[in-house]
């Protein structure tokens, strides 16, 4: 650790310059001035970067550039390098003007600031782990360390997933650097989810002149209301909620369209699926004559599930930490990420390698300063364990 606790300051001074400047998902601008600053950092210390645009499609917000960052080492694949990818995003869920109403402030071992912990001090983590790594301890038995800075993990990666996808084909093992849980555990599990638009169409007729002959949207919306939370009841794992529901225009009108936001999620993918079957089923059916429902993905990632190799990850995580001086543990977490898609994808995968913090999404979201460095070096670690299978010899 005495590699990174000289590179401390300097480390805090430039997560400073990352949380201070606004990087809302659908502010394209902000988050490609963190992108920016990240590729600055990144071709300073000899990474090859490569940089895509988004595109969007008629009617699609633009997006901020996915920044993906490649350092070679020594030991080619086919002499037992290992290819690592990282992951970690550059969008926060704060509106542009937060950063200026709350910058980046330091208060009894917290940092303070919009998107400190959830992702911006991820960011810090991977760049900081690979630089003290191979920079300051000219380490190299991997083949290639890969850095995916994604510019839209807070709406579900609508652009990034399908590059994450094709990196995560070309390595042997993912890194997520997520926040680690407040009490420092890694995550080895995450829920997976669906964020579902359902839309139903009724008649509209006077409500006090002709009721019979209406079919009120409102109605059949309250009664797949009662079906979708139903599930929540019927799978270990599962959770279902319509977290929004409008119906109407005016109260003497009987509702023609109704829609409702979904939010589905499962612990595993054999749950996930049947869930999903059920969920349309009760869009396919009505229970007010009249009306018709369809159903919409906004976006969607399957269960990272707690494989036997993520759980070799999970004991590799755990004996670096203890040759560093303390214990850490591990969870399941029903937050849905980039990690969600490496797994989906085949991929090994271990999450929460990133500092530690709290209350992310909200204005009261910290980092722990005191573990930013430990935390680093077992990040740093770990990659130096899964550079290699001669390292590693376990099949992660």
């Amino acid at each position: 650790m005495p590699l990174l606790q000289g590179r401390y300051r300097g480390a805090i001074e430039h997560l400073r310059q990352l949380v201070n400047q606004d990087s809302g998902s659908w502010s394209a601008a902000g988050v490609n001035q963190v992108a920016d600053l990240v590729a600055a950092r990144l071709r300073r210390d000899g990474w090859t970067l490569e940089r895509r645009p988004h595109r969007p499609g008629p009617g699609q917000p633009l997006l901020g550039d996915l920044l993906i960052g490649r350092r070679l080492g020594g030991l080619a694949p086919e002499h037992g390098g290992r290819r690592v990818l990282l992951l970690a995003h550059m969008d926060t869920v704060f509106d542009d003007g937060e950063a200026t109403a709350r910058p980046f402030r330091i208060e009894d071992g917290r940092a303070y600031g919009p998107g400190v912990i959830d992702d911006k001090a991820g960011l810090l983590a991977g760049m900081e782990a690979v630089e003290s790594l191979c920079g300051d301890a000219g380490f190299d038995r991997f083949a290639e360390i890969t850095m995916v800075c994604s510019p839209d993990e807070e709406i579900g990666s609508p652009f990034s997933k399908a590059i994450i996808r094709e990196l995560a084909a070309a390595h042997d093992v993912a890194v997520g650097l997520e926040a680690a849980r407040t009490n420092g555990n890694l995550v080895s599990a995450r829920k997976g989810m669906a964020c579902l638009q359902i839309e139903v169409a009724g008649r509209a007729v006077h409500a006090g002149v002709r009721p019979e002959q209406g079919a009120s949207a409102a109605l059949e919306a309250a009664h797949k209301t009662v079906a979708l939370h139903a599930l929540n009841r019927r799978w270990q794992g599962v959770t279902c909620n319509v977290g929004v529901l409008r119906a109407g225009t005016r109260p003497n009108v009987v509702p023609a369209l109704a829609s409702l936001q979904v939010d589905l999620r499962s612990a595993s993918t054999g749950a996930f699926e049947e869930a999903m079957a059920a969920v349309r089923a009760i869009v396919a059916s009505s229970s007010v004559p009249g009306t018709t429902a369809t159903m919409r993905a906004l976006h969607q990632h399957l269960p990272m599930e707690r494989t036997p190799a993520v759980s070799t990850l999970v004991l590799e995580a755990q004996e670096v930490a203890r040759e560093l001086g303390f214990e850490v543990g591990h969870t399941a977490t029903g937050g849905a990420g980039d990690a969600n898609t490496t797994a989906a994808a085949g991929l090994p995968t271990i999450d929460g390698l990133a500092p530690v913090g709290g209350d992310a999404h909200g204005p009261t979201e910290w980092l722990d300063l005191a573990s930013v460095v430990p935390r680093t070096a077992l990040l740093a670690g770990l990659l130096a364990r899964l550079g290699s299978s001669e390292r590693s010899g376990r099949g992660a």
